[in-house]
């Protein structure tokens, strides 16, 4: 392993910002920070390096508890706003899945379907003080003979309230286009036909793994910025991918790693989880994720500093290949061009789009900064790093 000559550890960073004394920056600011002064000395100067996105994350949803009847319950089948949970867990304990439709919704009967509310929503509004009609049926036992329940609740009145998701903050991912004749409806947005315009949804130099490519300080217990509120990596997040194929500065150029995270859903905004509706596709949620990375060495330091001019992406056709399992691209393209407003794609100009909000990102990781800075967050020492799982 190659030897540095710029070492902090994690508890030296803690101790920097329990006195007020630790710098911290955010990884548009890292950008020019290394370009102008390189990689070891802003590993001397900088401590910790503050990351943000905000992007549909399908893979979420929320663990609920919602306390006993009288007589008791063992709730077979549940349902918020008219949107099922599933009830398989234990008595009064269910998952509330961010994608998952109401139960009367057409879904794509009349083509496109609107899919306008799900369990995003109903996790939004709860954050948002709103009352949720809560219904569950059982099917009766000696010690829970009660068969049905229903009543208002909000988030206040749950003794427990989880937000866990399984796969979050994607590590780079596909430039969407559609080359067939017909605008079709996808997860990536609605694509028009012929090629006439591409979508993207990663937040580029801002995006937590693209800091932290090789994942040398992310890892199980790491803490972070989650809607809103302080939350954990608990694991890999599913469909991860540390694999992939990466450029000469490390970042990927294909979809790589994912988190799985948890925190207190309670300490949450509807400002930073929300639920989406996307039309011909289904409902979703938006989530608001931000790491640290903290910069122990010249190497982090140099991938914190990485642009949106150096990481690239490919192009993928929506309408057939990946759909199909092809793997063909029709241009690999920077974050830098994405975010121009057009890219070239077989010889043409083409409009670009963002699912994520950049805005946001940049907001999270002002946060984010701020909390570091005022010492009301600190580091954790991640337990297991992910790098190879």
């Amino acid at each position: 392993m190659k030897e540095h000559k710029v070492t902090k550890t994690i508890a030296e960073i803690n101790e920097r910002i329990r006195k007020g004394e630790a710098v911290v920056v955010t990884a548009e600011e890292m950008v020019g920070i290394v370009r102008e002064n390189g990689p070891e000395e802003a590993a001397r100067r900088i401590d910790v390096v503050t990351t943000g996105t905000f992007s549909p994350m399908c893979s979420s949803g929320a663990f609920l508890n919602f306390g006993q009847t009288l007589p008791t319950i063992k709730a077979a089948r549940v349902w918020l706003n008219n949107v099922p949970a599933y009830a398989g867990l234990a008595a009064v304990d269910i998952f509330l899945g961010g994608a998952e439709p109401a139960e009367d919704d057409p879904l794509n009967k009349v083509f496109p379907g609107e899919f306008r509310y799900g369990g995003g929503h109903v996790i939004e509004d709860l954050l948002a003080g709103k009352k949720v009609k809560l219904k569950a049926v059982a099917y009766g036992t000696d010690c829970y003979p009660n068969t049905i329940m229903e009543k208002e609740i909000t988030l206040a009145d749950l003794p427990n309230a989880l937000l866990v998701n399984p796969r979050n903050c994607y590590q780079n991912y596909n430039c969407a286009i559609n080359l067939s004749d017909k605008t079709i409806y996808t997860y990536m947005g609605t694509l028009r036909p012929r090629g006439k315009n591409v979508n993207y949804a990663t937040s580029g130099e801002l995006s937590p793994l693209l800091n932290d490519p090789l994942y040398r300080t992310i890892g199980l217990g790491s803490k972070i910025f989650l809607g809103g509120g302080t939350g954990y990596i608990t694991w890999h997040g599913t469909q991860h991918n540390p694999h992939a194929m990466r450029l000469a500065n490390q970042t990927p150029c294909r979809p790589a790693g994912t988190l799985m995270v948890q925190g207190e859903l309670k300490q949450m905004s509807a400002r930073w989880i929300k639920g989406i509706s996307m039309q011909g596709y289904g409902t979703t949620i938006a989530v608001g994720v931000g790491v640290p990375i903290p910069v122990l060495n010249e190497e982090i330091a140099g991938y914190t500093g990485v642009s949106d001019a150096e990481i690239m992406t490919q192009v993928v056709d929506y309408s057939y290949d990946c759909s199909h399992g092809v793997d063909r691209n029709y241009a690999e393209v920077s974050y830098a061009e994405l975010k121009s407003g057009q890219i070239e794609v077989n010889g043409r100009k083409v409009a670009t789009a963002s699912l994520s909000s950049v805005v946001r990102a940049r907001e999270i990781a002002e946060i984010l900064r701020e909390w570091i800075k005022s010492g009301d967050f600190t580091l954790t020492e991640p337990v297991k790093l992910i790098c190879d799982m």
